[in-house]
């Protein structure tokens, strides 16, 4: 026997372990000193949109299960890449977190130059809601219905043109599946976030927008937009009269839009743990719930609010988002 080997692997098996147990030491003086500074959310659209609403909810109650100021950075533009990107190269300790939604996932095969990768640069903190989304249009629009909608986009010579939030984002993904199932066509037109694309709709500079019904349910019900049809298989209850693509016949338009909060992937877990506990601290504050109600969300149950459950649900969306934007031959270009 090789007593110098032995006594080589012996060292360095106790090196291992000696480095391993002050990672976890670290990670535990961390978790007790965190947070020690301001936290910065990147929301990586513009304001105005979904994803900020959901930011500055959350912030304020947050702010007060961690006792420190949580500061809000709109990182809008590439469908929420440039935003995620910043948290991606942010020191993993816990002080900037990211908000995002599908276009986080969408954004690894939409974009072939992305400085980081979502899959594993990203650890989930915690899954947040979902939300009804709705084909809405200008009151311009000479339609009323999602059968009259399909018609008039068939027109002959018509160029409909369909805002969108930035090339991955979920309003994007969602008006070009849209179009494809109906066998119409439009121009898509990118914005910097939900909000801007959004107040363009409601002026008539663009026709058509996949938007969060929650947010477009008021505009539509003063007259300022049109609904044509629930992304999903059911009916919206702050809109009962539009009907649900999937109850029209279109049976590919059943699509989930989710919110979740991530870090950078080698912040410490004690930290992660500290952040979900906050989150979830926030979720049993009636206001927030009534906030998220209020505006037509549904909060994942609680057994689906951990780190895990947002990590998971990030990998499988990277690859169910992969397959549709390959089948359907979309380009961030």
């Amino acid at each position: 026997m090789d007593t110098r080997a032995s006594v080589s692997r012996l060292f360095l098996s106790s090196l291992f372990g000696n480095l391993l147990g002050l990672a976890m030491l670290a990670g535990a003086a961390s978790a007790q000193t965190y947070p020690s500074r301001p936290i910065t959310l990147i929301v990586p659209f513009a304001a105005g949109g979904t994803t900020d609403a959901i930011a500055r909810v959350l912030a304020e109650t947050m702010s007060q299960n961690l006792g420190q100021q949580i500061v809000i950075e709109n990182v809008g533009g590439a469908g929420g890449t440039i935003g995620a990107a910043r948290a991606a190269r942010a020191a993993p300790d816990g002080h900037t977190i990211l908000l995002h939604q599908p276009g986080l996932a969408a954004g690894v095969a939409l974009h072939k130059n992305l400085t980081f990768d979502a899959e594993k640069d990203f650890a989930g903190v915690g899954l947040i809601n979902t939300s009804a989304s709705i084909i809405a249009g200008s009151p311009n629009v000479a339609a009323n219905n999602i059968a009259e909608l399909v018609s008039w986009l068939k027109e002959p010579g018509r160029n409909a043109k369909m805002a969108h939030a930035g090339v991955g984002a979920f309003g994007h993904l969602c008006g070009v599946l849209f179009v494809q199932e109906v066998g119409a066509k439009v121009d898509q037109i990118p914005y910097r976030g939900g909000g801007p694309a959004l107040n363009d709709t409601v002026a008539g500079h663009a026709d058509l927008s996949c938007l969060s019904a929650a947010i477009a349910a008021e505009l539509i019900k003063s007259g300022k937009l049109k609904g044509f049809g629930i992304m999903g298989k059911d009916r919206f209850a702050g809109l009962p009269n539009v009907e649900s693509l999937w109850q029209a016949g279109y049976k590919n338009l059943d699509l989930q839009f989710w919110h979740a909060l991530f870090v950078p992937a080698a912040t410490p877990q004690p930290v992660v743990d500290r952040l979900n506990a906050a989150l979830r601290q926030s979720f049993a504050d009636a206001k927030v719930r009534k906030a998220f109600i209020d505006n037509g969300m549904t909060l994942y149950p609680a057994a689906e609010q951990t780190p895990e459950a947002a990590t998971a649900l990030l990998r499988s969306e990277i690859k169910r988002w992969a397959e549709v934007i390959r089948s359907n031959k979309i380009s961030a270009q």
